[in-house]
């Protein structure tokens, strides 16, 4: 496709894709990066992140960095604290984005914007129990809450134990997530006999 430098073809480009767009993906829509640097220049576009823009007169974000990390790391996944901050079901707030990427991939995976926290799990069960939720206009892949329980009592030692069973406390309360939905993740992560007191004294 060949690239413009008229900025509000560049504009146009921007809203119809959500008012976000990785460099790249500005350049294969069409913008010259020409038109980048003049809108940003004249605060008609906010650099987000490196490589990473968006509209200046676009809406707030309601989770400006996990947008960031979905977009700067496609295939990886939030998980542990701020997987369960995004579900509500912690009083935690976690100062870097947690992500979780496949063993072997992403070996340099170091973002500035947001900072984040790199875990590597294990690639046979990497996808298991994970959601892809709709973000600003972006997908992001998230672990659903049963996965979220079981990788922080698997994690516990890094992110302590009394988060893993706050997290599991509140899921049963705010979430209603029952033994029968948590049980198969934890027999697959090898958690099952960790978890099952904490499982019964909350029955």
């Amino acid at each position: 496709m060949s690239q413009t430098r008229n900025t509000i073809a560049a504009l146009t480009a921007f809203r119809r894709q959500g008012g976000l767009l990785r460099t790249s993906a500005a350049l294969a829509a069409g913008v010259h990066p020409e038109a980048l640097y003049r809108l940003t220049d004249e605060g008609r576009l906010i650099r987000v992140a490196r490589g990473l823009y968006r509209l200046a007169d676009a809406e707030e974000f309601s989770n400006p960095d996990l947008v960031v990390a979905a977009l700067k790391a496609p295939d990886a996944v939030v998980c542990l604290v701020s997987a369960l901050a995004f579900h509500g079901i912690t009083t935690q707030i976690p100062r870097a984005v947690h992500l979780a990427v496949p063993r072997g991939r992403y070996a340099a995976l170091r973002l500035r914007t947001p900072p984040v926290k790199v875990y590597r799990f294990d690639p046979a069960t990497f996808d298991k129990g994970v959601e892809v939720h709709r973000i600003d206009g972006t997908d992001v892949r998230i672990s659903g809450v049963a996965r979220a329980l079981v990788d922080c009592f698997k994690y516990r030692n890094k992110i302590g134990l009394d988060v893993a069973v706050e997290a599991l406390r509140l899921a049963r309360v705010r979430k209603r997530i029952s033994n029968r939905a948590i049980l198969p993740v934890a027999r697959l992560l090898r958690q099952e006999r960790v978890m099952a007191p904490y499982l019964e004294a909350l029955t």
